[in-house]
């Protein structure tokens, strides 16, 4: 069984910084990509950033410049580190992560998510 565990987030007021990792664990062949995504009220998921297992980054053009993921692979985490937040950042953040099995199946895990809230 895989579990991501994330933590982070919470309250910030528009100009601030705030930070999420996410820590994955269980029974793992290997991790692959790995990523954060957000949920805002009554909007469709959406990705804000990704890296690879070999560190190459991807990013929303909303959030690049301000946000920065990076990832520990020793320690099976991720972080995202979110600067210069606008309350348009304001949503449920999940971590994402695709493992790889010894047969070589991909399977994609979800965090439970964690809600980052910027006030104006």
């Amino acid at each position: 069984q895989v579990q991501l565990v994330e933590s982070g987030g919470g309250l910030v007021q528009a100009g601030g910084s705030l930070s999420v990792s996410c820590v994955v664990s269980g029974v793992i062949f290997s991790i692959n990509a790995m990523g954060w995504y957000r949920q805002a009220p009554g909007k469709e998921r959406e990705l804000v950033a990704t890296i690879t297992s070999g560190g190459s980054t991807t990013y929303a053009d909303s959030v690049k410049g301000r946000f920065t993921i990076s990832r520990d692979n020793a320690k099976n985490t991720v972080y995202l580190q979110m600067n210069s937040l606008k309350p348009e950042d304001t949503a449920v953040y999940y971590c994402n992560a695709v493992i790889g099995q010894p047969w070589g199946t991909l399977i994609n895990y979800w965090g439970q998510g964690t809600q980052v809230t910027v006030s104006s």
